[in-house]
């Protein structure tokens, strides 16, 4: 499936957040096609827009902490033939400017672009108020919102390369931790399609964002104790690849989905309601369940609220016995 050699050798691997992905994808876009611009809520370094700013500065647009006015601002730049990117912490974006984004881009069905920054717990130190947990869920509900997560920072610049050529609104999360790249850029990336990226015949482990490594980890070291555990990545939450997963739930009989979000809302709900509706299977969640954030290290909170690869070992362990 054309992922890095040395895949679970963590050391030998490249570290980036994904929002670089997000950053070098904006300047590429803003390469292949004049249009794009780029609006930012006074994060440009953190969002990595400042990269697109120094490129392009004529097409950057500092709209101060004002969430709101930029989404609409952004709406109306597209009515008129822009593919504007808007980009701050997913906390405020799309958490403060819900409203305006439901409103004035998804209802006119127009091509504004979000860039979620700073997603998930593993924001870190920042806290509860900025680790969004409930964004993806809230632009999963919106209609004609495509929703993408991608799982390494390769990933991130294919999502911004095809956020920018969709016709419609886009979600796009990401994160602000370094984390592995072990895709290339030979792996496969299609807006509404999963990736196997390892079959296995007792349990399925269907994961996006960064934690699709964990999932890949977590497989590899349970298939030392006899278990042999498939991995999907699902970059794609809206749309999403029912037939990727059901398919590979038809192989297994037993589903784990993994996602740094609630699973209220995000991709386990996605799945459960692919099963539901089509090969009902026993499924468990890993993810946040229903609590808020906290401050802390990176690492210790992913072990804190049970996102780590000891969990999810033990919910593919839970699940596999459900099965028998």
């Amino acid at each position: 499936m054309h992922l890095v050699d040395n895949l679970t050798d963590k050391d030998k691997l490249e570290m980036a957040p994904t929002r670089d992905g997000y950053g070098k994808g904006l300047i590429e876009a803003g390469e292949k096609d004049k249009n794009v611009v780029v609006l930012c809520a006074d994060l440009a370094e953190s969002t990595r827009t400042h990269w697109f700013k120094e490129k392009f500065p004529e097409r950057y647009i500092e709209m101060g902490v004002a969430e709101q006015n930029m989404a609409t601002v952004a709406a109306g730049l597209a009515l008129a033939g822009k593919i504007p990117f808007i980009s701050s912490y997913a906390a405020f974006s799309p958490g403060r400017n819900n409203e305006q984004l439901r409103t004035t881009a998804a209802l006119n069905n127009v091509p504004v672009k979000i860039g979620g920054a700073h997603a998930g717990i593993s924001v870190g130190p920042d806290g509860a108020t900025h680790q969004a947990l409930e964004d993806a869920g809230l632009m999963r509900m919106i209609p004609r919102m495509t929703v993408l997560v991608p799982c390494d920072a390769v990933e991130a610049k294919k999502a911004t390369l095809a956020a920018a050529k969709l016709p419609g609104p886009v979600y796009i999360r990401f994160a602000r931790d370094n984390s592995p790249v072990f895709t290339t850029e030979d792996t496969p990336f299609e807006v509404g399609k999963a990736q196997v990226f390892r079959e296995g015949k007792d349990a399925t482990i269907v994961a996006a964002s960064m934690l699709v490594y964990d999932a890949l980890v977590a497989a590899e070291e349970l298939s030392k104790e006899g278990l042999d555990v498939g991995v999907v990545n699902s970059p794609s939450l809206k749309p999403f690849d029912v037939e990727t997963v059901v398919g590979e739930a038809k192989k297994s009989g037993a589903v784990v989905s993994v996602e740094e979000h609630q699973v209220i809302g995000g991709l386990g709900s996605a799945v459960a309601e692919t099963l539901a509706q089509h090969y009902p299977v026993p499924q468990e969640f890993i993810g946040v369940k229903d609590r808020f954030g906290e401050s802390g290290n990176a690492d210790e909170l992913m072990k804190e609220f049970g996102l780590d690869v000891p969990a999810i070992k033990e919910a593919v362990k839970k699940v596999v016995s459900r099965k028998k």
